[in-house]
């Protein structure tokens, strides 16, 4: 007979039951080996064998290093706590890593000082370590009790396992079913840990007894157990065949989880006094930091020996570092004794690692320690979160925050510190515990500061959450600028900024405010102290009280400051670039502040950021009449959201929908749904998108109608940009007079631009109102100056239109042929259509255009060959989609293998038409 060796574990040191589950982790282990990274995420309750399993299945991998970490309670609050632990093994391989990771790995730590780096930015950096690593020796990253992790941690080991692809290098996590990771290791693959099947239960209960044991007992015994393994082997190594017998004819069920732990309970009991105490002191630090506990256990008073007992009786492990037998024995040592014997404990483990230089450690202990509340500990957790806050661990710094305002008298500093929490929790992503968090918050309480970044914050999460309070979020900023006005200079800049920039997606739907108050705001706040955001303030207040052509001078050079920004400070200011450069007609500039902001977002690992600048510019790209580079852009975004365990699948740009033949009225369903939720620039630029796709159809009336509200209630910088369109429906619908009006408008605006965008867009309109040689004059002038690629295919399409008519059939066809390259190469589908059936109408044959021939390509590699066809580097490529540049090979070479070429320029022509 076998004896009890570990949970589930029997005499030849074989996993019972578990064949299956075995085989599916080393099948990871097994493909990490050759070259293809992957991730596995056991899940089962207390006592169900994930310890057990994965020490048996990732035991002394075959020519793997093995690089194993386990959660601890005590670490949870220490930002990337884990992440340094798993780093220590692996820092021969940091120099291989790209500056800008290194010095973010170097800043979670706490090996360098600097600005806190996203969390994501250092997931990026672990991901390239282990596959520098795994370049030498293939790697097992193997993490037990991942609940227990610091969540900064456990973002950055979620986004390396979801991006682990061409890496030689796994990520195998078990952690507590029903622990709310639902989120953070989201996209990670799963594997359910339940109880043992009937057989192998009882076969591991049998083995386990120390007498023999009657089949139909041991059977009832393991159905009562749930198959639940530590169950099984626990009870067989304390309780006799005949107190089992006796117990299997009851109803009650055997212990498991919480019953479980009252079983241990029973056995710390049973230790002398001073062994209980010893118990208590190492399950209260948690980390197992065998000198801590030591030095807190002789404060006390506790003998050298008094470990001793706890070892003999199995329940813990004395080596390195103290290690329990079990989770649930730890819990059992921790709440068995009374909680003034624990709080003497915490004191006593504060004291000590206090004068280990061991601070946050110590105040954490010095929280559990107190009774009620006290100032002077809740400063102490309040500078512990501060720390976190440097590291970045936000995560960590919203959950001590909590903590120091619990500790806190009521009053001003308790709110105070709620809202701080608040505000991090938030830029963790956690927005439903800033919310609650707020909640708690008495604004009667507050002073002037506090109470302006509590508006300021509400109104982030209206954006964050997509709430409908979103309109009301340029007034609560208002607010928030006006109680900052004499307190914080810079404050009250920035929170302008802020109200603008979450002011505008609501556009016309904005409540509570008017845009001329918060234009005399900006001028106000932009005297009080130098710099680009009073620059910025300048131009927008000018935007939005001055006529367009007085604004202009104020909006280029706010402009040009956007352009020449460092990257941190563009990170701040970047999203201003798309209204500012949209007013001025300038999609050159536009598209180098926006490319520029979203760089500065990658390379510092915001990846909140990020999302939303590669947004705008999936919008940009389809108010420039370019459904291909929207869709580059939103493929971009939806990549990004799988990155960080995110739907990416419910990413969608509306009016890009409308350019890609979905249907009028599916569209305008979503278009209404974006409008009811607040989000009225959305609407707006579907109902561009709309009205476009009927002048494609040559629906001119429907066209007219979709456009001239923008005309008879415009909205600064966004309405403009549909006036020629509009100019185009009204002729073509027989309303000329209105279109001469709106055209009158448009020529004033590219007087003051004198941009290549707007200049083409406007002769293109006068030819539409001209005719005989001036009209020619015009679509001729448009020709030669526009550089947007649609528009110079609009004007293309429109001169042969012009011509056809004119019955000059040659020329006709060459301007309509060129159109259609064009209107191909952006993938304007509907207007090459036009384009296509003015040719049909002269009788030339005409054809769909050549996709890409070969097998269809998976979203992932079609954006790594758009990017790589665009020019980018693998490295470049890498850094765009989170993923290494061992990845971003291996998707090249399925790419080149489908589309039967060798080479990049292959693929540029292939793919750049």
């Amino acid at each position: 007979m076998g004896h009890r060796d570990a949970d589930g574990v029997d005499g030849a040191g074989v996993v019972v039951g578990r064949d299956n589950e075995v085989r599916q982790v080393r099948k990871v282990l097994a493909e990490a080996r050759h070259g293809r990274g992957g991730a596995l995420l056991v899940q089962g309750e207390p006592g169900i064998g994930k310890t057990t399993l994965l020490a048996a299945a990732t035991a002394a991998p075959a020519g793997m290093q093995l690089v194993a970490l386990s959660g601890f309670e005590a670490e949870s609050q220490l930002p990337f706590a884990a992440v340094q632990r798993l780093v220590i093994p692996l820092r021969e391989f940091l120099p291989a890593l790209p500056p800008r990771h290194l010095r973010a790995l170097e800043v979670a730590s706490g090996a360098a000082a600097g600005p806190p780096p996203d969390r994501f930015l250092i997931g990026l950096g672990v991901l390239g370590l282990l596959a520098a690593a795994g370049a030498v020796r293939p790697v097992a990253c193997v993490v037990d009790d991942a609940h227990l992790l610091d969540p900064e941690s456990l973002d950055v080991l979620g986004f390396v396992a979801r991006r682990l692809e061409a890496e030689a290098a796994a990520v195998v996590l078990a952690a507590r079913a029903g622990a709310g990771l639902e989120q953070q290791l989201a996209g990670v693959p799963q594997l359910p840990l339940s109880g043992l099947a009937l057989e192998p239960a009882v076969r591991l209960l049998t083995q386990s007894m120390n007498e023999p044991i009657d089949p139909a007992v041991a059977a009832q015994i393991a159905v009562a157990t749930g198959g639940n393994p530590l169950a099984l082997t626990d009870l067989a190594g304390e309780l006799t065949v005949r107190q089992l017998t006796e117990s299997s004819l009851g109803d009650e069920p055997f212990p498991v989880g919480r019953r479980l732990e009252a079983f241990y309970v029973r056995q710390v009991r049973a230790l002398d006094p001073a062994g209980q105490v010893w118990l208590l002191v190492a399950a209260a630090d948690a980390t197992g930091d065998h000198d801590l506990i030591a030095e807190a256990a002789a404060k006390l008073g506790l003998p050298d020996a008094a470990a001793e007992g706890a070892e003999e009786a199995g329940l813990v492990e004395l080596r390195a570092t103290v290690r329990f037998r079990h989770p649930l024995v730890r819990s059992a040592a921790y709440n068995a004794p009374v909680g003034r014997e624990r709080r003497r404990v915490h004191r006593a483990l504060a004291e000590v690692a206090e004068s280990m230089g061991l601070s946050d450690r110590a105040a954490w202990h010095a929280a559990k320690a107190t009774l009620g509340t006290d100032e002077a500990v809740a400063q102490r957790v309040e500078q512990a979160a501060d720390r976190a806050g440097e590291r970045g661990g936000f995560a960590s710094r919203a959950s001590v925050l909590t903590q120091a305002a619990a500790l806190t008298p009521p009053g001003g500093d308790r709110y105070r510190r709620l809202v701080a929490a608040a505000e991090a929790a938030l830029a963790a992503g956690t927005s439903q515990l800033a919310k609650d968090l707020l909640d708690d918050v008495d604004e009667d309480d507050l002073d002037d500061l506090t109470r302006g970044r509590m508006l300021a914050l509400r109104a982030q999460w209206a954006l964050f959450t997509a709430d409908p309070a979103l309109r009301h979020t340029g007034a609560d900023l208002l607010e928030a600028a006006d109680l900052f006005e004499g307190h914080d200079d810079e404050l009250e800049q920035k929170t302008l900024l802020l109200a603008w920039e979450l002011a505008l997606p609501a556009e016309r739907l904005a409540t509570g405010m008017s845009w001329q108050h918060l234009g005399r705001r900006m001028a106000q706040a932009a005297q009080r102290r130098p710099g680009p955001p009073a620059v910025l303030l300048e131009a927008l207040s000018a935007h939005l009280l001055l006529p367009f052509e007085q604004a202009v001078p104020a909006l280029r050079r706010a402009a040009e400051v956007l352009a020449d920004l460092p990257p941190e400070e563009m990170l701040l200011y970047g999203h201003c670039s798309a209204a500012l450069c949209s007013a001025l007609w300038d999609e050159q500039l536009r598209r180098l502040c926006l490319e520029r902001w979203a760089q500065a977002a990658r390379d510092a690992g915001s990846l909140q950021q990020l999302d939303t600048a590669l947004w705008v510019q999936s919008l940009y790209e389809i108010t420039l009449g370019n459904p291909r580079g929207a869709t580059d852009f939103i493929e971009q975004v939806r990549e990004l959201r799988r990155a960080i365990g995110y739907e990416a699948e419910h990413v969608i740009n509306v009016a890009l929908l409308a350019w890609t033949g979905v249907p009028r009225a599916q569209v305008q369903a979503m278009a209404q749904a974006t409008y009811d939720t607040g989000f009225g620039g959305v609407h707006s630029s579907a109902v561009r998108g709309l009205a476009a796709i009927e002048l494609a159809d040559s629906r001119f009336e429907s066209a007219y109608d979709l456009l001239v509200p923008f005309y008879e209630e415009p909205f600064f910088h966004t309405s403009p940009i549909g006036y020629p369109d509009l100019i185009e429906a009204a002729v073509r619908s027989g309303r000329r007079a209105q279109a001469e009006a709106v055209l009158e408008l448009l020529q004033a605006r590219a007087e003051a631009c004198g941009t290549p965008w707007i200049v083409g867009a406007t002769a293109r309109s006068r030819a539409l109102l001209s005719r005989g040689a001036a009209a020619e004059k015009h679509f001729q002038e448009a020709i030669e100056v526009s550089t947007v690629e649609a528009e110079l295919g609009r004007a293309h399409l429109l001169y042969g239109e012009w011509l056809r008519r004119a019955r000059r059939r040659r020329e006709a066809r060459e301007q309509l042929q060129k159109a259609s390259q064009l209107f191909t190469r952006v993938g304007a589908e509907a207007f090459r259509g036009r384009a296509q059936r003015e040719l049909e109408a002269m009788g030339e044959a005409t054809a769909a255009p050549d996709p890409a021939e070969g097998p269809a390509l998976t979203a992932q590699e079609a954006t790594v060959a758009r990017l790589a066809a665009a020019g980018r580097t693998n490295a470049e490529i890498a850094a765009t989609m989170f993923l290494s540049s061992n990845t971003v090979d291996y998707h090249l070479r399925k790419v080149f293998s489908k589309l039967g070429i060798s080479s990049r320029r292959q693929l540029h022509d292939r793919l750049q038409p």
